[in-house]
């Protein structure tokens, strides 16, 4: 069976860089969590530095961050921050770094708007229809009185972005010191995923679309109940498939930068695939979303990540539904109950 090639025998330390490609350097950060690292990108400019994400939006990656400008970044301007996508771990401190910096945010037009709207919510109620949304995937009164306790965090890690951005699109060049970068969006992790491809130097920032050891998350979320992530994303998979070279150096937010896209993304689609199939048989008798995990995951599933593997339970029943290999049912209590055909 074919496998991806690591690059690197070593890797940085938290708040330390190494170069990984001309003008290129390799930062790491670290995160909270049982995924305790992400992996941040300084790329030379003209005048200075652009940071291609940030990490969390605390006091502990701010201080690393301080280190780096008078350190690896010699005291040199950030000219540009640009954010693969919304999620904390890659936009935490990017209002910070353009404060600081007096310069401007580089996202996609969906990443920035719905980031803007997530930390608008902070210290606000859940709203019922996260609550419906929840309780019909088979929530129990505890587990529901959870999702209303943690409601609006997601702005306690991501300082106030600019009021206005520059906008990324798919298919645009940018151009960085002495290298271009096209523009490739990806969706379902995320709605609109930035990474930027450099053909001349054949390299790939991949932020999560692409991470060689784990699948990004695809889910479900209460503000698009109806929502299909799952075909999305194989979708950008296969087009990544298309668009990308099988040696390009892939750098990812998480893990260690690789060789292989193709053998990577085809094990990500089969992946997919094969649970897609588990879970049509799983449910051969009728079953909740919270009664498909065994069908999907081999980690224990908890309080911790109940709202992330609910919502990827619920984009492969969306998916299956979609194929007309999957129906629907609600009870009484308004309990949604899933059914193979």
């Amino acid at each position: 069976m074919q496998s991806i090639r690591y690059e690197f025998d070593n890797k940085p330390a938290h708040g330390e860089t190494m170069p990984v490609a001309d003008g290129l350097l390799w930062l790491r950060m670290p995160l909270p969590m049982s995924l305790d690292h992400i992996n941040l990108w300084l790329l030379e400019d003209d005048r200075g530095w652009v940071i291609v994400d940030t990490g969390l939006g605390t006091e502990t990656t701010r201080e690393l961050w301080k280190q780096v400008f008078d350190g690896p970044m010699g005291g040199r301007p950030v000219t540009h921050v640009v954010a693969t996508h919304l999620h904390p771990d890659h936009v935490g401190c990017a209002g910070w770094l353009a404060h600081e910096f007096h310069t401007d945010l580089w996202m996609t037009r969906d990443e920035y708007m719905l980031c803007r709207i997530l930390v608008a919510d902070t210290g606000k109620p859940a709203p019922p229809e996260g609550v419906h949304f929840y309780k019909a995937a088979g929530f129990s009164e505890e587990a529901l009185q959870r999702y209303r306790k943690n409601f609006g965090l997601f702005g306690t890690m991501v300082s106030p972005l600019p009021e206005s951005y520059r906008r990324l699109a798919d298919g645009e060049t940018l151009r960085f010191g002495r290298h271009e970068w096209q523009v490739l969006v990806g969706r379902g992790h995320s709605p609109e995923h930035a990474c930027l491809y450099s053909a001349e130097s054949n390299v790939l920032l991949a932020g999560d679309q692409l991470l060689p050891t784990i699948s990004s998350n695809v889910s479900v979320w209460p503000t698009e109940p109806d929502g299909d992530p799952l075909r999305d994303w194989l979708a950008s998979l296969r087009d990544m498939q298309n668009r990308l070279p099988e040696d390009v150096l892939v750098l990812p937010a998480h893990g260690k930068p690789f060789r292989g896209a193709h053998v990577r993304l085809q094990q990500l689609i089969d992946e997919h695939e094969q649970k897609l199939s588990e879970l049509h048989e799983w449910c051969a008798q009728p079953r909740r979303a919270v009664d498909t995990f065994a069908a999907l995951y081999k980690a224990r599933i908890g309080a911790d990540n109940r709202i992330l593997a609910t919502g990827e339970a619920l984009a492969h029943l969306h998916f299956l539904m979609s194929e007309g290999r999957m129906i629907a049912e609600p009870d009484s209590d308004g309990v949604i109950w899933y059914r193979s055909t």
